[in-house]
């Protein structure tokens, strides 16, 4: 069972986020501010951090550095009414891992942590850089994508794309963590890109009939596998 952190100073807000994800398999500790949070930080181990920005005491950008002094692989989420550019550059910064805005959608929130937890937990593991995925073959070192008889020599951003895709087969990816894993951010510009890489990637991928790329509206994509 994960264990999840959470730092709100809002007690109702925080007692129905602990509510939802007590619901869907995690074991969470709530505590109303930003001292509270890094005593408890520092007395426990938790999988998963989830920090207000506006904490009193001590605030949750401040509190996220000094988590990342002693901890740098303890995913962070940030949720904050600070939707501006500024205040995300700020979050990720400091060591976050997603930054949420409120009101935000529990769904979501959820999904994001499943996400990240997963991921995590895949960077523990050795690095794979080759992958057999139905009929479709993918050196990732090499750049190479073998789908029967045909060869794609691919660029590094379709590779890096392509990897995360294969890493996360069947599960959904976030599109922000796609763009801040291969572009370094998330903004309009690498946004743009990124749509650019996907068209490629589904070109490639379409000569393989059991492979799809599902858009998750609003959140990201799946790399569906069908069973033959």
């Amino acid at each position: 069972m994960n264990k999840i952190l959470i730092v709100e100073d809002d007690i109702n807000a925080g007692v129905l986020l602990c509510d939802n994800l007590v619901n869907e398999g995690f074991q969470t500790s709530l505590v109303k501010d930003g001292f509270e949070g890094w005593k408890k930080f520092s007395d426990e181990n938790f999988d998963l951090c989830i920090l207000d920005i506006m904490l009193p005491k001590l605030d949750g950008v401040s509190l996220a550095k000094k988590i990342r002094k002693i901890e740098k692989d303890t995913p962070i989420i940030f949720l904050s009414a600070r939707n501006l550019d500024y205040d995300k550059i700020e979050g990720f910064e400091a060591g976050c891992d997603d930054y949420v805005t409120k009101p935000f959608n529990i769904k979501e929130l959820i999904l994001r942590i499943h996400a990240i937890l997963r991921r995590n937990k895949n960077n523990k593991c050795e690095d794979i850089n080759e992958f057999q995925v139905s009929h479709t073959n993918f050196k990732y070192l090499d750049r190479l994508l073998t789908i029967g008889d045909s060869e794609n020599k691919l660029s590094t951003k379709e590779a890096d794309v392509i990897k995360i895709l294969f890493e996360n087969q069947n599960e959904i990816i976030s599109r922000s963590y796609i763009l801040e894993t291969v572009w370094g951010k998330d903004d309009y510009y690498a946004s743009q890109c990124l749509d650019v890489y996907l068209t490629k990637v589904r070109r490639y991928l379409s000569s393989d009939e059991a492979i799809l790329i599902q858009n998750i509206h609003g959140f990201g994509y799946k790399l569906i596998v069908k069973e033959e």
